[in-house]
């Protein structure tokens, strides 16, 4: 009999919720093998194939994470999966992003939804979350200057917490039976406007915050002159013209319906990072 651990292949081990994902692996009984292109524990290049094997050597279940800042991506996440199967991997769960099938056809997310559907040889889970609570204590949309600067025209959307994201994608490489075939729409409880992330972070950290509602085109092309790939404008404008529109996301309940407990609210979150905001540096 063979009492060894399963071993589950985290792409992006290094990032937001796959560092989150290993933990809770390795609490739970699967050996976790985080995979990033330096400080994980192998090195994973998406545009180096001589990566890929190594990386899935002795794996039989995957967390897929595409390439980052990038719109193109189908062929080469094909040419992986191919790999991975015949590797034998049987089970993939796959971070995507909410409405992804609504997604403009210049961006691979739903193309590589419908790769992993016509596979019969693995099993899949996708998970499409909404915006990343974490984006308001990172790079992404950082609080400079007291001001938190993003185009929105009012709009709400569910932010989630990485770490509920992190949870639901543990109990679908957990029990790849139970998920198999099922989409979850990750979002947190409640469907907020940035005035109120702001107010919010502002109370947490004791220090004033506002929100300046810029032009989404001045906006994206900020972001291209800071060194945003050009190609990823698309990508930018879809998922901030869905809050501009009034559709962003709205809360699902699909993180209770998978973890048993209820999501995170972005007051829990705040209060929780926020030395984030109360630091010198911001």
């Amino acid at each position: 009999m063979n009492n060894e651990a399963p071993t589950a292949l985290i792409l992006g081990g290094t990032g937001r919720t796959g560092s989150l994902l290993a933990d809770q692996l390795a609490q739970r009984g699967i050996t976790p093998r985080t995979a990033a292109r330096s400080g994980a524990d192998v090195r994973f290049d998406w545009d180096d194939p001589a990566t890929h094997a190594d990386a899935l050597a002795g794996v039989d279940r995957l967390y897929l994470v595409t390439p980052t800042l990038r719109v193109s991506y189908a062929d080469q996440v094909a040419a992986f999966l191919d790999l991975a199967e015949a590797a034998g991997v049987r089970h993939v769960t796959y971070l995507s992003v909410y409405n992804a099938d609504q997604a403009p056809e210049a961006i691979d997310i739903a193309a590589v939804e419908a790769d992993l559907a016509s596979r019969h040889g693995i099993t899949h889970t996708v998970l499409r979350p909404a915006w990343v609570m974490q984006n308001f204590a990172d790079d992404h949309l950082p609080v400079i200057g007291g001001v938190i600067t993003a185009p929105s025209a009012g709009g709400r959307e569910a932010f989630v917490d990485a770490a509920d994201i992190a949870a639901v994608a543990a109990e679908t490489l957990l029990a790849p039976e139970t998920h198999a075939g099922a989409t979850y729409s990750l979002t947190g409880p409640q469907a907020l406007t940035f005035q109120d992330i702001a107010d919010t972070i502002a109370f947490v950290s004791g220090r004033p915050v506002t929100y300046s509602d810029i032009d989404q085109e001045a906006w994206i092309n900020g972001a291209l002159a800071a060194g945003v790939p050009a190609d990823f404008a698309v990508m930018m404008r879809w998922l901030t013209g869905a809050i501009v529109a009034g559709n962003g996301a709205t809360p699902t309940g699909d993180i209770e319906k998978v973890t048993g407990r209820p999501a995170t609210t972005f007051r829990e979150f705040a209060e929780r990072t926020a030395h984030a905001w109360t630091s010198e540096a911001k």
